[in-house]
């Protein structure tokens, strides 16, 4: 019988040429989705034939009511090796296998990403940019990051290699995080401040904790109310990490000086969201791992998770 694995979200349309799909055999069939389908029925009536699915990061979450409503799903593959998105003990009662990926060019790719959207923001390339290609010449002053302070909330792996980049362009590093202490902000490189003053002193925020439970709303109103009218709050984790109305009043207000922001509450992001159109901001398509690197690591274990479960010998299991 033929095995149907369903490739999620494909947006560039890339997953079938940058991995050996024909190792697994003539029994297998790869068929990838180049749209989001955000409608649960619409999604469990596309994947209902499938015995396995690919999940490209966090973006189709797959909760306990979804699995259950997919009978036919043995196996369900993720990029990375942590989806908060997927139920995966409900995974586990159903009989679905769950596996990941390994490596770290998602992360160091990340970290660019986060450096070239602080660059952006603070030297307001895509408005310069604008105004060149509209007849335009200079527009407006630019931050110059030497002798600023980059804040650097949430030390993990991303967190600390964002570190060194700051201190080569001559910036005070601080940081903060609910569960950090002076000596492992330290440890890292970085000055440990409390929260308030954290907020207060930076002058670009830059965002790089895990999404869970309790870090919903992470950033909150009062944090950005600390911020200097001047300062940067820039995001490549999570959307929900940050109080997403209260960062858009504070764009449309003026209590910070912009926003760089590569992920949001609702993905892809809605053509009607206020973000769309506020100003100081620049708008990147959750795109932080997205890169030939990323993508050829990503894939090609990929296909080794699928020709290791079909082998009954499954590996890189979540959980």
């Amino acid at each position: 019988m033929t095995f149907r694995i369903a490739v999620l979200d494909d947006y560039q349309h890339v997953a079938l040429d940058l991995a050996d799909w024909d190792s697994l055999g003539p029994d297998v069939t790869v068929v990838p989705f180049h749209d989001h389908v955000a409608d649960e029925d619409a999604l469990v009536a596309r994947l209902v034939p499938y015995d396995a699915v690919v999940a490209m990061r966090e973006r189709t979450p797959f909760p306990a009511h979804v699995l259950r409503r997919l009978p036919n799903l043995r196996l369900l593959v993720t990029t990375g090796f942590v989806n908060a998105a997927i139920d995966v003990p409900a995974a586990r009662e159903l009989g679905i296998t769950v596996c990941g990926t390994e490596g770290l060019a998602g992360m160091v790719s990340t970290v660019e990403l986060t450096w070239g959207l602080i660059l952006a923001l603070a030297r307001r390339i895509p408005q310069q940019d604008a105004a060149v290609r509209s007849g335009g010449w200079q527009l407006g002053l630019g931050m110059l990051l030497q002798g600023k302070t980059l804040g650097v909330l949430g030390l993990g792996n991303i967190g600390r290699a964002v570190i060194p980049v700051g201190r080569a362009f001559g910036m005070r590093v601080t940081a903060w995080s609910r569960n950090l202490t002076p000596e492992k902000a330290a440890e890292a490189g970085a000055e440990y401040r409390p929260r308030e003053a954290f907020f207060a002193e930076a002058d670009v925020v830059t965002v790089h904790l895990k999404l869970g439970p309790g870090s919903h709303g992470y950033v909150t109103r009062d944090d950005l109310r600390r911020m200097r009218p001047t300062a940067l709050l820039v995001n490549t984790s999570r959307g929900p990490l940050i109080d997403e109305e209260a960062l858009a009043e504070a764009l449309r207000e003026g209590w910070i000086g912009g926003a760089a922001l590569d992920v949001y509450g609702a993905e892809p992001l809605p053509l009607d969201h206020e973000l769309r159109h506020l100003p100081g901001t620049v708008l990147s398509p959750h795109v932080g791992y997205v890169t030939d690197d990323s993508y050829r690591g990503y894939f090609a274990q990929i296909v080794e998770d699928v020709a290791a479960f079909l082998d009954g010998k499954p590996i890189r299991e979540l959980g």
